[in-house]
C-alpha cells in the first residue's frame, strides 16, 4: 500500500488537535510527536499558526514555551472533524 501524503488542511487539525488533546498547554516536543513533522516544518507551521490567530505561545518561569489554542483554532479541530465526518460517511476520504 502506498502512503498517501498528507494535505496542508490535515497537517494543521494534526498539530491544533495535539494541542487540544493534551489539555489545551503543551510543548513544542509532544506536538513534533503527535504532527510527525521536521523541527523546521513545525517552526514554520507554529509561526503561521500564531500569526493567523489559531494559537498562542507562551513562557513559563524557566523560559520552556507551551502552545495553546485560541478560539480560532478550537473552531478549526471542531469544522475539520465535521467535514472529514462528512467525507467518511459518503466513502469519498
Amino acid at each position: 500500500m502506498i502512503a498517501k501524503k498528507r494535505e496542508r488542511t490535515e497537517i494543521i487539525y494534526d498539530i491544533l488537535s495535539g494541542i487540544k488533546d493534551k489539555g489545551n498547554n503543551v510543548k513544542p516536543t509532544h506536538i513534533l510527536y503527535k504532527s510527525n513533522l521536521s523541527h523546521k516544518m513545525l517552526k514554520e507551521y507554529l509561526d503561521e499558526l500564531i500569526e493567523k490567530g489559531f494559537i498562542e505561545e507562551s513562557e513559563d518561569k524557566k523560559g520552556r514555551k507551551f502552545y495553546s489554542l485560541k478560539e480560532k483554532g478550537f473552531n478549526y479541530v471542531y469544522e475539520f472533524k465535521v467535514i472529514r465526518e462528512f467525507l467518511e460517511s459518503y466513502d469519498l476520504n
